[in-house]
């Protein structure tokens, strides 16, 4: 099970809305549950982003790792991490 510490959670109810056209969570818990529920993942670089990405079978072609990490289910967490969020 991934474990979302309190950054991510901060990023994702802060930035939530890049992907979801309304909120989905309002507090660190609901975030949590909300990540949990989804099996977002947390890449410890842009590379693991690149690799969950051809790992899932996304078609990537032509794309490179500025605009992956562009996506709106990719949010930077600020750290060098990166949350992702499968609608």
């Amino acid at each position: 099970m991934q474990e979302y510490d309190e950054i991510v959670l901060k990023v994702f109810l802060k930035k939530q809305e890049q992907l979801f056209p309304q909120r989905v969570a309002e507090t660190p818990e609901e975030a949590e549950a909300f990540l949990e529920e989804c099996m977002a993942v947390v890449a410890a670089s842009p590379e693991e982003v690149w690799e969950y990405f051809d790992e899932q079978g996304i078609d990537m072609e032509g794309a490179d790792i500025g605009e992956i990490l562009e996506a709106d289910e990719v949010f930077d967490i600020g750290d060098g991490r990166y949350l992702i969020v499968e609608s």
